[in-house]
């Protein structure tokens, strides 16, 4: 009777994934948008050092690059409504940014001594130390980013 009618379907108290233009005023996925440019930024200021130290830039090359294009590919597919609000995206968006956010963690040390390792080397122009002081504030911002998004799940 009337007991029933008092309690809404759970369904209805679901939080949604949002499409279009909501998406950019939705925690967590307002944050997309920040990581893929502060992620850009990181890969533009690297390759800027023309990756002077292959063997640890190489990686924070790919993960950074990676991300973006991934990050970007999911945001798309926001916007456009592809995730049709199935609660499997809500885990998917959770796992990604999980995963990308210890990824980017360890591109984000290692740049960092990338960085320690250009200040006094002679071989690298000046500019050099600057444009990896840069990128690792970059990287370390972005991996804040990651890490809020992919805990948002649990204060929605």
């Amino acid at each position: 009777g009337a007991m029933a009618s008092a309690c809404p379907p759970t369904a209805t108290t679901q939080p949604t994934v949002p499409s279009g233009p909501a998406i950019f005023k939705t925690v967590p996925y307002a944050f997309m948008l920040p990581e893929i440019l502060c992620g850009t930024w990181v890969w533009i200021l690297v390759a800027a050092t023309s990756v002077s130290l292959p063997l640890q830039q190489g990686w924070v090359m790919y993960v950074s690059i990676t991300s973006c294009l991934i990050s970007l590919l999911l945001l798309l597919s926001y916007i456009f409504g592809f995730h049709r609000n199935s609660n499997n995206w809500k885990v998917l968006d959770s796992l990604y940014h999980g995963a990308t956010a210890i990824l980017y963690m360890s591109a984000a040390v290692l740049q960092a001594n990338a960085t320690i390792a250009s200040e006094f080397d002679n071989k690298f122009p000046l500019y050099y130390y600057q444009l990896n002081c840069a990128a690792s504030f970059f990287a370390f911002i972005t991996t804040f980013l990651y890490i809020l998004h992919a805990f948002s799940i649990y204060y929605q």
